[in-house]
C-alpha cells in the first residue's frame, strides 16, 4: 500500500483497468443498439401505413432495447421514437406514453422470465402480452377518445366498427374495447417477432448492448440482490430518489401545465379574434356601403346583392371555425338585417328584419350607435359558444351605415385544449418515465451498489484469523469504486480505517500472545522453582498437563460434560496445571523432603499448600491484566486433595461439589505420584498404578474420569515412558 504526502492511504485497485472500463460502460455498441430501436420502430411503423394494415408495429424495437438493454434504453427509444415521428405524423406524440409504457412493462417481464424455469415461459409470455395489451389500449383508447372521439373510420378500427354495427354496445364502449383488442394482436405478434429476432442474438452481442455504468468492479461474486439492498435499512436511496424525482417533477409539471394552458388558451383566443376580424374586415370590403339602405328595403331586388350574398357564403365557408356571418345597420330600435347567411341549424334573417339586442351586447349598444369599433365579445346564447367580432362598414362620406360580423365557435377552443392537454400529459409522463429511470439508474450505479457493495463487504469482514483479515482487506480493496465523488472518498476512508484496524489487531494480538508466551513461562519457571524444591517430583507439572489434557479430549469424545469443555476451557486448564502445588513454596524443606512418614502436625502443615496455592492465585489475578485462565488455576490448587466421597481436604467437598479441573488434577495428580521416585517410596509399575486408579473410581476419582483415562491407557503409558527417557531413566513398567 502506497501513501500520499499527507499520509491518506489509497485503496489498491488489482483491476484498474476493468473498473475503468466499467466507469465508462455507456458502451458504443448500447448507443448504437438505442439507434437501431428507433429506427427500427420507425421503418415498422411506416410500413405498417404503407400496406394500410389495421396494426402498428410500432414498438418492437422498443422491445428489443428494454429486454436487451434495460428499463432505460427501452424507455429512450419509446419516448424518442415518438417525439421523431410527431415531424410527419402529427398524432403520434399524443401516443408517447404508450410507447415508455411498452418498455416498462417489457424490461419487467424481460427480467422475470429470465429468473424463472423455461417450462412456465409460456405462461409469462402471455401474461406479457396481455399486460401490454391491455395497459396500451387503456391508455391509448383514453387518448384517442378524448382527441378524436368515435372514429370507426380509421385503418386500425376495424372492430370497434364490427362491434359497435353488430352489438348494440354504445359508441365508448366499442371504442374502447376494440382498441384493447386491437392491441391484443398487435402486441402477440410484436412480442413473438421479439423472441424471434432475441433468440438468433449472439450472447456477446447481449453482453455488449447492456445498458449499465458499474463504478465499482462487479466480478467479486456479489449478488445483485445483495447490491440491492442491505439488512435493517430503514429507506432505500432509491426509494428516496424515485420520491424526491416525483415530487420536484409533478410540482414543476403542474406550474408548467397552468402556465402552458392560459398561454395557449390566450394564443387560441387571439388566433380566433384575428379570424374573426380578418373574415368581417374581408365582408367588410365586400358590402356596397352606398345600397346599404337599398339592401334593406328591397334585399334581392337590388342588383348585385345576390352576387354579394354568395360571396359571403364563399368567404364563410373558407374556413370550418366560422360559424356565422351578417351585416346589421345598428338602429334604436335594433338591429336591422343587410344580410344574414343561413347555417344548417338557424335560418337567417330576410333584409330589414328587425333583430332584438342581445343583452350581452347591451354595454356596447352606446358605441354602436355612434358607429365606433367595440371589442370582441364572447357569448353564449341562442346560436351557441362564440367570439364575435363587429366591424364598422363606412360610406363615401365617412359614415358608419352598418356593421360586417363574424362568428367564430368558441366549442373549438375547448377541443384544441383538451388535445393540448393530452399532448402536455403524453409528453409529460413519457418524458418523466424516462428521466425517473435515468434517475434511477445514476442512483444505482452511483450510490445504491456501490454504497451497498462496500456494506456488504464490511458485513462479512472475518476477523477469526490474519489470513481471513489479510484476504477480506483485498477483497474491499477489490471493489475500485470509482464514482469520482463523496462515494469514493467514503470509500477510500473505509478501506484506510480497515487497514488500519486489521494492521492494529495483527499488532495488538501479536503483542498479547507475547505477553500470553511470557507469562506462561513466568509461571512455568514459577511452578519449576517450586518444584526444585521437591527433590523427589521430577518433570510432575509438565506431566500433570499432559494428562489432564488427556483426560479432558477424552471427556468430550465420549460427552461427558460437554456444557463445560469447551476450547478454551480444556487450554485454561492444562496452562493452569503447572501451578497446581504452587502453594509448596511455604513448605519447610524439611517436610517437603522429608525421606519417611509425616507426623500428624507435619501433614497437616502439608494439607496448607491447597489453600496457600488458593490465596497466591488470587492475588496473581488481582495483580495481572489478562489473567482470566488462571481462574481455573485456583481451583486446581485449592481441590485436587479433594475426594469424590467427601473424605479429601481441605474442605471435604464431595461428588459434583468438587469443580471439574479439580477432579480431573486428581486423577493425573495421583498417577503420577504412583509411578514416580519419591524420596519416602519406590516408583509403581504403570500396571499397578493403574490399577490403583481403577479401585478408586467413585470413591477418590470422579467414575467418569476415571473411565476415559483408563480408555486412554496407551496414550498415558507413551507420555510417562517419554518423561523418563528424557530423564535417562527407565520406564516405570521395566
Amino acid at each position: 500500500m502506497q501513501k500520499s504526502e499527507d499520509n491518506t492511504a489509497k485503496p489498491e485497485n488489482k483491476s484498474s483497468g476493468t473498473v475503468n472500463g466499467n466507469r465508462r460502460r455507456i458502451h458504443f455498441a448500447a448507443w448504437t443498439f438505442i439507434v437501431f430501436g428507433i429506427v427500427l420502430n420507425m421503418m415498422l411503423g411506416m410500413a405498417a401505413d404503407k400496406l394500410e394494415l389495421p396494426l402498428y408495429f410500432d414498438t418492437i424495437g422498443t422491445m428489443l432495447a428494454a429486454a436487451l438493454g434495460g428499463y432505460l434504453p427501452g424507455i429512450a427509444v419509446g419516448f424518442i421514437t415518438n417525439l421523431i415521428t410527431d415531424f410527419t405524423d402529427s398524432a403520434a406524440i399524443y401516443y408517447c406514453l404508450n410507447n415508455v409504457m411498452v418498455a416498462v412493462i417489457a424490461a419487467f417481464y424481460a427480467d422475470l422470465i429470465r429468473e424463472k424455469e423455461k417450462k412456465k415461459m409460456a405462461a409469462y409470455v402471455a401474461a406479457f402480452i396481455l399486460s401490454l395489451s391491455f395497459v396500451t389500449g387503456v391508455i391509448g383508447g383514453i387518448q384517442a377518445w378524448l382527441i378524436e372521439g368515435f372514429n370507426p373510420d380509421y385503418r386500425t378500427s376495424v372492430f370497434i366498427k364490427l362491434l359497435y354495427d353488430n352489438t348494440g354496445l354504445s359508441k365508448l364502449v366499442s371504442h374502447m374495447t376494440g382498441t384493447i383488442l386491437i392491441e391484443i394482436i398487435d402486441k402477440a405478434i410484436s412480442v413473438l417477432l421479439t423472441l424471434l429476432i432475441i433468440r438468433f442474438i449472439p450472447e456477446k452481442i447481449e453482453r455488449m448492448v447492456k445498458f449499465t455504468g458499474w463504478k465499482q468492479n462487479p466480478d467479486l461474486g456479489y449478488e445483485v440482490k445483495d447490491m440491492k439492498s442491505i439488512h435493517g435499512k430503514k429507506h432505500s436511496i432509491r426509494v428516496k430518489v424515485i420520491l424526491v424525482l416525483t415530487a420536484v417533477a409533478i410540482s414543476m409539471a403542474a406550474v408548467t401545465s397552468v402556465i402552458s394552458l392560459y398561454l395557449f388558451r390566450q394564443y387560441t383566443l387571439d388566433q380566433h379574434i384575428i379570424l374573426a376580424r380578418g373574415v368581417s374586415e374581408l365582408v367588410r370590403d365586400n358590402i356596397d356601403a352606398e345600397k346599404v339602405d337599398e339592401y334593406i328595403e328591397k334585399g334581392e331586388a337590388v342588383e348585385g346583392y345576390k352576387e354579394t350574398e354568395k360571396l359571403l357564403y364563399d368567404i364563410r365557408n373558407s374556413s370550418p371555425d366560422v360559424e356565422l356571418i351578417y351585416v346589421y345597420k345598428i338602429m334604436e330600435d335594433g338591429c336591422h338585417v343587410v344580410f344574414d347567411l343561413d347555417t344548417e341549424e338557424f335560418e337567417g334573417g330576410e333584409p330589414g328584419e328587425l333583430v332584438e339586442f342581445d343583452e350581452s351586447f347591451s354595454e356596447n349598444i352606446p358605441l354602436l350607435l355612434e358607429g365606433r369599433e367595440i371589442e370582441p365579445i364572447v357569448t353564449d346564447d341562442t346560436y351557441g359558444w362564440l367570439l364575435t367580432v363587429y366591424t364598422p362598414v363606412y360610406n363615401k362620406a365617412g359614415k358608419c351605415v352598418c356593421y360586417a360580423a363574424a362568428d367564430v365557435a368558441m366549442k373549438d377552443i375547448v377541443n384544441y385544449e383538451v388535445m393540448f392537454i393530452v399532448k402536455l400529459l403524453s409528453i409529460f409522463s413519457g418524458f418523466f418515465i424516462l428521466v425517473l429511470a435515468i434517475g434511477l439508474w445514476l442512483a444505482k450505479y452511483n450510490l445504491v451498489y456501490p454504497i451497498n457493495t462496500i456494506a456488504n463487504s464490511a458485513d462479512e469482514f472475518a476477523y477469526n484469523s490474519e489470513e481471513a483479515m489479510e484476504e477480506n482487506v483485498e477483497r474491499i480493496k477489490e471493489l475500485a469504486v470509482c464514482t469520482g465523488d463523496e462515494v469514493e472518498n467514503l470509500y477510500e476512508a473505509i478501506v484506510k480505517t480497515i487497514q488500519d484496524s486489521v494492521n492494529y489487531f495483527t499488532e495488538s494480538k501479536r503483542k498479547t500472545e507475547m505477553i500470553a508466551h511470557m507469562q506462561s513461562g513466568l509461571i512455568m519457571l514459577l511452578a519449576e522453582i517450586v518444584e526444585n524444591r521437591d527433590e523427589s517430583t521430577g518433570d510432575h507439572i509438565r506431566k500433570t498437563a499432559d494428562y489432564t489434557r488427556v483426560i479432558m479430549e477424552g471427556l468430550k469424545k465420549k460427552g461427558y460434560y460437554t456444557d463445560i469443555l469447551t476450547d478454551d476451557y480444556i487450554e485454561d486448564v492444562v496452562r493452569s496445571a503447572p501451578l497446581h502445588d504452587i502453594g509448596k513454596i511455604q513448605i519447610p524443606d524439611a517436610i517437603l523432603n522429608k525421606p519417611g512418614k509425616l507426623t500428624d502436625e507435619e501433614f497437616a502443615i502439608m494439607k496448607t499448600h491447597t489453600t496457600a496455592g488458593e490465596k497466591f492465585i488470587s492475588q496473581a489475578i488481582d495483580d495481572l491484566s489478562d489473567a482470566d485462565y488462571l481462574k481455573e488455576a485456583i481451583y486446581l490448587t485449592g481441590y485436587h486433595h479433594e475426594k469424590w466421597n467427601g473424605k479429601g481436604y481441605p474442605r471435604g467437598l464431595k461428588g459434583e461439589e468438587i469443580p471439574l479441573s479439580a477432579r480431573i488434577m486428581a486423577v493425573a495428580d495421583v498417577f503420577d505420584a504412583l509411578v514416580s521416585r519419591r524420596c519416602y517410596k519406590e516408583p509403581f509399575t504403570f500396571e499397578k498404578a493403574i490399577g490403583i486408579i481403577r479401585e478408586e473410581a467413585g470413591q477418590h476419582f470422579d467414575p467418569k474420569i476415571v473411565e476415559v483415562f483408563l480408555e486412554a491407557e496407551e496414550e498415558v503409558r507413551q507420555i510417562a515412558e517419554r518423561y523418563a527417557y528424557m530423564n535417562n531413566k527407565k520406564s516405570p513398567d521395566k
